[in-house]
């Protein structure tokens, strides 16, 4: 796996990136509903929003977007009660999954995950029944451009207070505490990185490997189920899972 990015694996990503730019936009929006709930429409007094507009960026979605969504997000707040929810089980084959919600019915959202869990070999477990197999990072993917040296990457994102970072052949993965996600992302920011990603992600302390084919089939008809769903914004698992197998669609 040298020389390849584990946070796609970790967070499981459909291949198809401009037929779901759609639905990605769709997701980040209802994050900025959520965090102009919490703390209000102004970025400069919303870190929450702050970091969600930064994740908006490095999916690029244009600035109209963001602004429309702010704007909208706190002219419905009435009217549309969004909340964050997460869901824990296991998949055939026993990977750990967690799967990241904003919905505005918990009966509905629930109803459908528990039918895809069903439907492709696993099973929806109660709240903590996987969660503690997952650190809580931040994860800020820097796109490594020409030139870009590898422990100036890593004296930079230690002076910005990372916790951590890995080199890839075309990325950095720069970890963060939770607490400390905003300020590492403002002041790489600031330093003139680009981000690919950037966010609070969950980091699996073990992983497992499968290969059996017929299971990995269903591994990945559950997780493109699950990623499809509206109500979904982040799934998580702790498998490793053959690249091609994941890339396909």
């Amino acid at each position: 796996m040298s020389g390849h990015s584990k946070w796609a694996n970790i967070k499981h990503k459909k291949g198809k990136a401009d037929a779901a730019r759609g639905k990605i936009y769709t997701k980040i929006g209802r994050e900025i509903a959520i965090a102009v709930k919490e703390g209000g429409s102004n970025p400069d007094s919303n870190s929450k929003l702050r970091d969600v507009i930064a994740k908006a960026k490095a999916n690029n979605m244009p600035n109209d977007n963001i602004s429309r969504s702010i704007k909208k997000a706190a002219g419905e707040m009435g009217n549309i009660n969004y909340e964050e929810i997460t869901y824990e089980g296991y998949s055939a084959g026993g990977l750990a999954i967690m799967v990241e919600c904003v919905t505005d019915n918990r009966n509905r959202t629930a109803s459908d995950i528990r039918h895809y869990f069903d439907k492709f070999g696993g099973n929806l477990g109660a709240t903590g029944s996987v969660g503690w197999m997952f650190d809580r990072k931040g994860l800020i993917v820097v796109d490594r451009k020409p030139g870009m040296d590898e422990d100036e990457m890593m004296m930079l994102a230690l002076d910005c207070g990372a916790s951590d970072m890995q080199a890839n052949e075309d990325s950095f993965e720069v970890y963060t505490e939770v607490s400390d996600f905003s300020s590492v992302r403002e002041g790489l920011e600031k330093a003139g990185c680009t981000f690919l990603s950037a966010e609070l992600t969950r980091i699996p302390q073990n992983t497992t490997a499968i290969t059996d084919p017929e299971t990995l089939e269903k591994i990945n008809k559950l997780l493109d189920a699950l990623d499809d769903m509206d109500d979904v914004q982040n799934v998580y698992h702790n498998g490793e899972l053959p690249e091609e197998e994941e890339e396909d669609d």
